[in-house]
């Protein structure tokens, strides 16, 4: 599954957050696919059904909550993953959406490799290692 094409998607108007994800799914043998506004995620996930969706929580014009709505309902089975620097992990919000399933992880910016790793439920590898593939 690992070469299935587009199996992340990516959704950040900061290009350096899109490209270090990027960075970090590719290391471990992933597919991406970035855009960097909400009518860009949808019209690409129109078009395929992603496994996991990587959503910064605010974009320039749009909510990354109420683009996780939007993607589930296109594709029930997608794994939601929010990206933020603007929530923290006990924000109401967050735990809100956690708790309803909308997403199944919370990611703090600025994020370290380890920590898109466990977001995605896999363990870290020890330093010098290989990163595992997703």
């Amino acid at each position: 599954m690992a070469n299935e094409a587009g199996q992340f998607l990516i959704v950040d108007d900061e290009p350096e957050m899109c490209w270090a994800l990027q960075r970090i799914l590719q290391a471990g043998g992933g597919v991406c696919q970035t855009a960097s506004d909400a009518r860009q995620a949808l019209a690409m996930a129109a078009g395929h059904p992603f496994r996991v969706a990587f959503l910064d929580a605010k974009l320039a014009n749009d909510d990354g909550l109420d683009l996780a709505r939007q993607l589930q309902r296109t594709n029930p089975d997608i794994r939601i993953v929010i990206v933020s620097g603007y929530f923290y992990q006990d924000d109401p919000l967050i735990l809100d959406a956690l708790r309803s399933g909308l997403i199944s992880a919370f990611v703090a910016k600025p994020f370290r490799r380890d920590d898109i790793l466990r977001a995605m439920g896999r363990p870290a590898p020890p330093p010098g290692a290989a990163p595992p593939a997703i």
